[in-house]
């Protein structure tokens, strides 16, 4: 593999105007297929296997023509301080909006709360239903801008008016500022780490490039994949981290060979020999792990998986031929600014920073270690209480009209009203379904826990029902969730008695079936992704401790940002400081975010920084010694990533929107325990603490195994890889 890589970088550095010309042309082609493209799909979520989902199909079979997941509004109505919507000028006002609300070119319907008897017992609120001909993401800015005049014409009447529900949902997403934020601050960390501006920007440049690359192909094949409008945004952020993160491994590696007094050419080939062999397993770890979010069983989330993995491919790929091209067009503009004019780079005998916290954890291992564990296994604590779901308007700032509706409804008309359960009955083949579905709603009506039940709605066809059932609780209240369990497990006996069966679906309904589905996805997701990984770190480490090592230590630092994020968004603490306004269980998809993500990440810190002690211990030196060494030249560079990636993540907790600010701040949370607690205080104490046992590989195991050089061992045997000697010429003959 190393050398092999070797002769990769060498010949980008030669053949460095076909290697950009090549990238160039690749950037030029997917960006002229994305504008030719048709639009990317807007991809109904679906969850195969799920009782609401086979319900909604049901809906969506025998209910031709009304979409089942068309968008609503509702409109709620609050009376003046002590008035009833029923007074004279409030139900005028009130009848006056409703028309209004109806004449959408996009509108089916909008029911007038006086005829649907959609009034609070206090006579306080009332709320109208606009229901929508097409699904939320299909709604035109005119329909959005008609329902929000018509809202605002009847607050001038007096009223109180606030909207909730899909219509308001306006495609949401990271918005640029994260990601302006988190290019910035990377700047900056590459500044510091490097002190050049060339050395700051290459990373940065290539980064970029391999995101445009990827997003552009993206786009390219959106509507031949059926890929949606929201699964690049996994890609771009991925891409662009580690992007930038692999670079900086190269370019930091090639100062290296450099201060060595290796001449560029020669210095891009073990750079890429070497980090570059880092790279591309570290890559493929990354990619296992989100390839491996198939498993979880939900079509988009395994596109988006699937794209990320592509991005990071581009960008492992651009790692090891790009920027060993750029190296070439300026092979000393990345050096420190005293090394540009002679071309080297004086190698500093001084112990720097990383060695002498690597000898602060030899000298003190066990306190160390129990630290580490202690401390983060304190910080998941708090995970035993996890609590998924899908947060809702609940969740959004009370400056939204959004969450104002929602209050607004729960006060007058209780907390379940918020997520109604939607109950579909199939009657096919029942002599009188009308009674069949009258008997299932009035046994469903008298279980603990229902409010009320609608009145049952009819197809054309007259054989499938649809009622909905009003909880006591809010929609993510763990009660809710008991609730559909119950009226599920009463199923047997009253389908037995009318002959007609039904099956429990809407929105409260389905976020909890997801987050039951996974939960029970999340253990064989881990089995598979780990079990991979740690085969692929027994070729690249020839070791088996350290992989079940660098395993354990991902699992404790997830667990601990999984703890970090149930304290801030569900339990509250903090959260004010972050802009999070209502606590509530979470997301049901982030723990497989975190456990995806995050694996792939941390085994970046862990190949980048293991295989520079495991190199050194080939070379000869001791465990202790080898510690150390992987520390003085790694460290700094494995913290300037960590820290980019952190800025990266940290970025999107400065969005409004509540999910991706809890995926920003897990994400960036994750990624500081794994890289600055589990890889550089963990790692080096039970290696510490190993000592010779820590690089013991069974005889047997030794013999299977292929063997693939990550340290470079062949290239510090080849025949001429001595330094150059002082007075040699530093630049070799371009040719191009």
């Amino acid at each position: 593999m190393a050398t092999f890589l070797y002769r990769v970088g060498r010949l980008a550095f030669r053949r460095r105007w076909y290697v950009a010309l090549v990238w160039a042309a690749v950037l030029a082609a997917v960006g002229l297929g994305a504008l030719k493209a048709p639009g990317a799909v807007d991809e109904e979520f679906s969850m195969p296997g799920i009782e609401s989902q086979k319900a909604f199909d049901l809906m969506e079979q025998r209910f031709p023509g009304a979409t089942a997941d068309g968008a609503t509004a509702r409109v709620v109505f609050i009376a003046p301080g002590g008035e009833k919507v029923t007074a004279a000028e409030n139900k005028e006002a009130i009848e006056k909006a409703v028309t209004g609300l109806g004449d959408g070119t996009q509108v089916a319907s909008a029911v007038d709360p006086f005829q649907a008897k959609t009034i609070s017992k206090d006579g306080t609120t009332a709320f109208a239903t606009v229901t929508y001909k097409v699904k939320s993401t299909d709604l035109t800015d005119a329909s959005r801008t008609h329902l929000e005049h018509t809202v605002e014409g009847a607050r001038d009447a007096g009223l109180t008016v606030e909207a909730g529900g899909t219509a308001l949902a306006a495609e949401t997403g990271p918005g640029g500022m994260a990601e302006v934020i988190g290019v910035a601050i990377a700047a900056v960390v590459l500044l510091v780490t490097f002190g050049s501006l060339a050395a700051a920007g290459l990373p940065l440049l290539t980064a970029v490039i391999g995101v445009g690359v990827s997003m552009a192909t993206i786009l390219a094949l959106a509507s031949a994949l059926g890929l949606s409008t929201t699964t690049g945004t996994l890609a771009m952020m991925l891409g662009l981290a580690v992007g930038i993160d692999y670079a900086l491994f190269v370019v930091s590696r090639y100062r290296e060979e450099r201060a060595k007094g290796a001449a560029p050419q020669e210095a891009v080939g073990m750079a890429v020999g070497t980090a570059g062999s880092a790279v591309v397993f570290a890559g493929l770890t990354v990619v296992i792990a989100l390839a491996g979010l198939a498993v979880v069983g939900i079509p988009m989330l395994t596109k988006m998986g699937l794209a990320a993995a592509g991005a990071v491919v581009v960008a492992v790929l651009i790692a090891l031929t790009l920027v060993p091209a750029f190296l070439g067009f300026w092979p000393n503009a990345v050096l420190p600014r005293k090394a540009r004019k002679s071309g080297r780079i004086e190698q500093s005998t001084e112990t720097n920073g990383g060695a002498r916290w690597a000898r602060f954890v030899l000298r003190r291992p066990l306190p160390v270690l129990l630290l580490g564990v202690v401390g983060l296994g304190a910080l998941a604590l708090p995970a035993a209480d996890l609590q998924l779901g899908m947060p809702g308007d609940e969740a959004k700032p009370t400056s939204t009209t959004e969450r104002r509706a929602y209050d607004a409804l729960a006060e007058g008309f209780g907390p379940g009203f918020n997520g109604p359960l939607t109950v579909v009955v199939d009657g096919k083949g029942v002599a009188d379904p009308k009674a069949a579905a009258g008997s299932i709603a009035k046994e469903i009506g008298a279980t603990k826990g229902v409010v009320s039940v609608s009145p049952a709605r009819f197809n054309d066809a007259g054989d499938t029902a649809v009622f909905s059932v009003v909880p006591s609780t809010a929609p993510t209240d763990e009660k809710t969730k008991t609730l559909v369990t119950t009226i599920r497990d009463e199923r047997p006996g009253i389908e037995s008695g009318t002959g007609a069966s039904y099956e429990v679906t809407g929105t409260t309904a389905m976020n909890i079936d997801i987050a039951e589905k996974v939960q029970a996805a999340l253990v064989p997701y881990l089995i598979v992704v780990v079990g991979l990984a740690i085969v692929l770190l027994l070729v690249v480490f020839r070791s088996l401790l350290v992989p079940l090592k660098a395993a354990l230590g991902f699992l404790l630092s997830v667990l601990a940002s999984l703890g970090a994020v149930v304290v801030v968004f569900q339990q509250g603490h903090g959260a004010e400081l972050l802009g999070v306004e209502q606590t509530g269980p979470i997301m049901s998809l982030m723990p497989i975010f975190l456990v995806g993500i995050v694996f792939g990440l941390a085994m970046d810190y862990e190949v980048f920084l293991v295989s520079r002690m495991r190199e050194a211990h080939v070379h000869g030196e001791s465990p202790a010694q080898a510690v150390t060494s992987g520390f003085r030249h790694s460290a700094r560079v494995v913290a300037a990533a960590a820290l980019i990636m952190i800025a990266v993540f940290a970025g999107f907790v400065g969005e409004s929107d509540s999910m991706i600010k809890m995926i920003g701040f897990g994400l960036a949370a994750a990624v500081l325990f794994d890289a600055f607690v589990v890889r550089m205080a963990i790692v080096p104490a039970v290696l510490a603490l190993l000592g010779d046992k820590a690089w013991w590989l069974p005889k047997w195991l030794d013999r299977v195994l292929p063997r693939v050089d990550v340290e470079g061992e062949a290239l510090s045997r080849r025949p001429g890889s001595e330094p150059a000697p002082d007075g040699a010429p530093d630049l070799e003959p371009a040719r191009t």
